[in-house]
């Protein structure tokens, strides 16, 4: 059995689809030429398989670390000048009471509860980083997953599997092109890994099937952009922004268009 901190460390996205561990029968890759070419159905397969599968021991107990982090990180970020701002601006939103604000006396839709959250999660920079790309993973992570659990009534155990595969999905995308390569080019290697990160996990707890996950993939590839200029933002401000308060609410907006009608 492959730990998915072991998928995490391969280097591309075709040594990890072969890589795939046994218990994913359903997702595991075809050998003919007609399916190699489809990349994205193997990876939409492999997501609706791995909200299925238990998580090893290990992963599980790290998956939950990272997020007991990414939620102290949140508290401490509510607090700062872009938790702040972005409590004002998503109050000012108002919206249908559908997901917890941290720190917050009100609630309000999945998309801006997860905004909000995200732009707490990294305001101070306690929040977690993958070491091999220097991804932030939970504080886009995290915020999409609990929106979405919240609005959805997910049970706790949908949640963390749901994390462990927005992690597992945003990093392994930011190694199969190249964190470098990426940031050679003047973007920013984090908004791409946020947003895959972030879809990773709601897409799990919205149940996409193979379809509409393959729906939920291309939206998330069409909104990674950004140049990095956020480097000079001293208040973290846009870094904020950039790292997960923009990443966080993208995978929720592609939602209604996957979910079954």
């Amino acid at each position: 059995m492959v730990s998915r901190r072991q998928l995490l460390q391969s280097a591309g996205a075709t040594a990890v689809l072969a890589a795939l561990p046994a218990g994913l029968a359903a997702a595991a890759p075809d050998t003919t030429p007609a399916a190699n070419a489809d990349i994205t159905g193997q990876l939409a397969r492999y997501m609706v398989a791995a909200r299925e599968n238990a998580l090893p021991p290990t992963v599980l107990a790290a998956c939950k670390q990272r997020v007991l982090d990414t939620f102290t990180a949140m508290v401490s970020g509510s607090r700062l000048r872009p938790g702040l701002l972005a409590v004002e601006y998503v109050r000012g939103l108002g919206g249908v009471p559908q997901a917890s604000v941290i720190g917050a006396d009100f609630r309000t839709s999945e998309i801006n509860a997860a905004f909000a959250n995200g732009m707490f999660a990294h305001a101070d920079e306690t929040d977690d980083f993958e070491p091999i790309t220097k991804a932030h993973p939970g504080c886009s992570t995290v915020p999409a997953a609990l929106a979405v659990a919240e609005k959805e009534g997910r049970s706790g155990g949908e949640f963390v599997r749901a994390v462990a595969l927005g992690y597992d999905i945003g990093c392994r995308l930011l190694m199969a092109l190249g964190p470098d390569l990426v940031r050679a080019a003047h973007r920013g290697a984090e908004g791409t890994a946020g947003n895959f990160c972030a879809m990773g996990a709601a897409a799990s707890l919205a149940r996409l099937d193979e379809t509409r996950m393959r729906y939920a993939i291309s939206y998330s590839a069409q909104q990674v952009s950004g140049l990095w200029s956020w480097v000079k933002d001293k208040d973290h401000i846009e870094k904020s922004f950039d790292f997960a308060g923009m990443t966080a609410p993208t995978a929720s907006w592609p939602l209604p268009w996957c979910r079954p009608v």
